[in-house]
C-alpha cells in the first residue's frame, strides 16, 4: 500500500457501500486487521467485508491526523467519495 512513515488517514468501503474513515502509524497492517474481522477489527467493521480502501493520506504527525480524522469523518458519504477520487482535497479541509 505505502511505505511512508508517520500517520496515515484511511477510508475504506465496506461490501454494501458504508465508508468507514480512521488513522493509523502502519496502513498495511491496520487495513488486514480490519479485514481480517478478528479481535482488532474496528468493531463498526465487524462482518462487513470485504473492504477496499478507497483513500489515505500520509501526515507528518498524530496531531495533524487526528484534526484530519475529526474533519472527514463529519463529511457526508458524497463529499468523502469526491475525496476519494480527487475532486476533494485533504488541504481544503483541514
Amino acid at each position: 500500500m505505502t511505505d511512508d512513515k508517520g500517520w496515515h488517514l484511511y477510508i475504506l468501503r465496506c461490501r454494501e457501500g458504508q465508508l468507514y474513515t480512521g488513522i493509523t502509524l502502519d496502513l498495511e497492517r491496520r487495513f488486514e486487521e480490519h479485514q481480517s474481522n478478528g479481535p482488532k477489527c474496528a468493531k463498526y467493521l465487524r462482518g462487513k467485508q470485504p473492504l477496499t480502501m478507497i483513500y489515505h493520506h500520509a501526515f507528518a504527525d498524530k496531531s495533524l491526523a487526528l484534526k484530519a480524522e475529526m474533519k472527514v469523518k463529519k463529511l457526508t458519504a458524497e463529499q468523502k467519495k469526491l475525496l476519494a477520487c480527487g475532486h476533494l482535497v485533504i488541504n481544503e479541509i483541514t
